[in-house]
Formats: structure tokens, sequence, C-alpha cells
């Protein structure tokens, strides 16, 4: 009988700490809150890239920039004639005589 009286208290104490809630659960969080992650400290900024199309009576220009570069230049002719790039730094144009 005494062993109960003594046993018992350790019972009730060990109950009441099996019971308690942990400090942060999901159901603590609100539904609506967002977790923001630090992007990781190797990871690059990707360039902007840009398509910019200007079209007039006489041709359609379609340029591509990446970072404010200019990377390629087509030129479509109105005029049913075949498209041909244009060469960014030095202006040189070129056709494609076979289109595979």
């Amino acid at each position: 009988m005494r062993s109960t009286y003594i046993a018992l208290p350790f019972l009730l104490a060990s109950g009441l700490a099996w019971g308690q809630t942990p400090y942060a659960t999901a159901a603590t969080t609100p539904a609506s809150a967002t977790v923001q992650r630090d992007p990781p400290a190797k990871a690059k900024a990707q360039p902007r890239v840009e398509h910019i199309l200007v079209e007039d009576a006489g041709a359609r220009i379609d340029e591509v920039r990446v970072g404010g570069e200019t990377q390629s230049i087509t030129v479509q002719p109105k005029n049913n004639m075949p498209a041909y790039q244009v060469a960014p730094k030095t202006g040189e144009r070129t056709w494609k005589v076979l289109g595979f």
C-alpha cells in the first residue's frame, strides 16, 4: 500500500509531462503563413532575357537580348525574300540557304 502512495505522484507527474503539446506545431501556425528561404550562396541570378519584335511595312525584325546585350537579330522581309540573320557586333548578314 505504501508503494502505491509513492508511485502515484510519479505517475501523475509523468502523465502531465506527456500530455503537454510541443512548443511549435503545425496546428499552431496559420495556414496562410509562407516560409521564405534564402537562396543558396552558390546560386547565380539569371540574366533577364528580352524578345523584341519590330514590324513595319517592309520587314519584321526579331531581336533577342540577354542581360541587355544583343545575342541575335533575325530579319524577315515582307516581299517573299528569305529571312537572314545579322551579327550583333559586326553587322554582317548571313542567309540560311537550305532549311534543314
